[in-house]
């Protein structure tokens, strides 16, 4: 699966963890590429370009909150950027918002918690066909689900 990934300076260190220890995804890193400050929406921009333009399937952000990355790509046509911070929201995320991108909080969630809700956000399919789908159809009734 390809997986756009991107931090800013808060959640450089989680992106470096995340990426180095799955080899099994191909990912695409639109930085930062150090912890030097940075701002969350210019790597939000780019991840949410990623899936816009289907470069990748999934896009991830991280800042200290997840806030910021998730108000900055929600903004782009076509992105569900969904902050997470447990399993079964990330799965929730995923069944019934048919979420494309997954916002992570640094400062909030550790290592474990991240590799758990990644491999389950990227694993859960849509529940489309229902109520679901009828919801997330009226934010964006354009979008081809």
């Amino acid at each position: 699966m390809r997986i756009a990934i991107g931090a800013d300076h808060g959640g450089y260190a989680l992106k470096e963890k995340i990426k180095s220890a799955d080899s099994v995804n191909q990912w695409i890193d639109v930085g930062s590429f150090n912890q030097e400050s940075s701002n969350y929406a210019e790597f939000a921009q780019l991840v949410a370009q990623k899936v816009q333009s289907h470069e990748a399937d999934f896009g991830i952000v991280i800042c200290r909150s997840g806030i910021g990355v998730s108000i900055a790509a929600n903004r782009y046509k076509g992105i569900y950027a969904a902050l997470c911070f447990n399993k079964p929201i990330a799965i929730s995320a995923r069944s019934h918002n048919n979420a494309n991108v997954l916002c992570i909080a640094a400062d909030y969630t550790s290592f474990e918690e991240a590799q758990e809700m990644i491999h389950l956000f990227l694993s859960t399919a849509f529940e489309a066909g229902g109520r679901h789908e009828t919801r997330v159809k009226s934010i964006d009734p354009e979008n081809q689900l």
